[in-house]
């Protein structure tokens, strides 16, 4: 088996490699093509590249002969998942799909999951359909899907430009004293690229043991929210990677525990002007543990 070379077209300018690697080998979980870029067997005219590599016209990418699409993951797509995860459709129109996504599920398949959100989308609507940005697995609420590559470019485009504004609703550990705002850098693999990152938390209303916030970001690093709220020592509620393990392990609730982070709301403009904004809906489990901790 040899080596394939990709030509990038005008419609896969200005992406990320990994972006455009994952759009293109569907089945390949997340995790191995991150793998094979990291060990340089991907490369950008025979340089090596990063995830983040932004793909210019005509390049020519490098792709390894062990790269297969492996499409066998299908079989395991039912109608119920479908339905499950695809009935809060909260915004739709030409360019883009707007879900209110539930608990439980990643956005992309991988090593433990074979079947991601964008293979359940991607299913019922469509190849074209992509996603314009990510929620962990079980952080609930909007999510935003490109109807195709145009409309995914530009709104990537606005979000790097911090143009686009995400509300979240969070439970945090502890009694918040005040509202604040935190401008703290956040980097995810290499320490010295850091990307500025701005968090407002404003106070909802406060418990005994914890306090309900809403959360306003323009940017959109991995794990801002869960990092920023770590970071003032009032992590959120039910977080398993930056929590308080012995807070949430003592904590008393007869819902389930799941992450206390929702993505309320998002607002943008699309390539025309027009001024998008969508509002999803709390899951009743959280609505449950708010009534129950009041």
């Amino acid at each position: 088996m040899s080596v394939k070379k990709l030509i990038i077209n005008k419609d896969n300018e200005g992406r990320r490699l990994d972006n455009f690697l994952l759009s293109i080998y569907k089945g390949v979980p997340k995790t191995k093509i991150y793998k094979i870029i990291r060990k340089g067997e991907v490369r950008i005219n025979s340089s090596r590249a990063k995830p983040h590599s932004k793909l210019a016209f005509e390049d020519i990418i490098r792709i390894p002969p062990n790269l297969i699409s492996d499409e066998s993951h299908k079989k395991f797509i039912n109608d119920k998942d479908i339905d499950f995860h695809l009935s809060n459709i909260i915004y739709d129109d030409s360019n883009y799909l707007i879900l209110n996504k539930r608990h439980g599920i990643s956005v992309h398949g991988g090593t433990n999951n074979r079947v991601g959100l964008i293979d359940l989308v991607r299913k019922k609507f469509g190849e074209n359909f992509d996603l314009c940005h990510r929620l962990d697995k079980n952080t609930t609420g909007c999510l935003v899907f490109g109807k195709n590559k145009k409309a995914v470019k530009y709104f990537n485009k606005t979000l790097s430009n911090n143009d686009i504004k995400k509300t979240y609703l969070a439970i945090l550990k502890g009694r918040l004293k005040k509202n604040i705002s935190i401008n703290k850098s956040i980097y995810k693999d290499d320490p010295e690229k850091l990307k500025t990152s701005k968090s407002k938390i404003k106070i909802i209303q406060r418990f005994k043991d914890c306090t309900l916030t809403e959360i306003e970001i323009s940017t959109g690093r991995t794990h801002q929210i869960r990092i920023h709220t770590s970071s003032i020592n009032h992590p959120i509620l039910f977080d398993d990677r930056y929590g308080d393990y012995l807070f949430n392990k003592s904590f008393k609730t007869k819902s389930i525990k799941n992450i206390a982070l929702h993505s309320k709301s998002i607002v943008f403009k699309d390539d025309d002007s027009k001024l998008i904004n969508a509002t999803a809906e709390l899951p009743i489990f959280f609505n449950d543990l708010i009534s129950e901790i009041k």
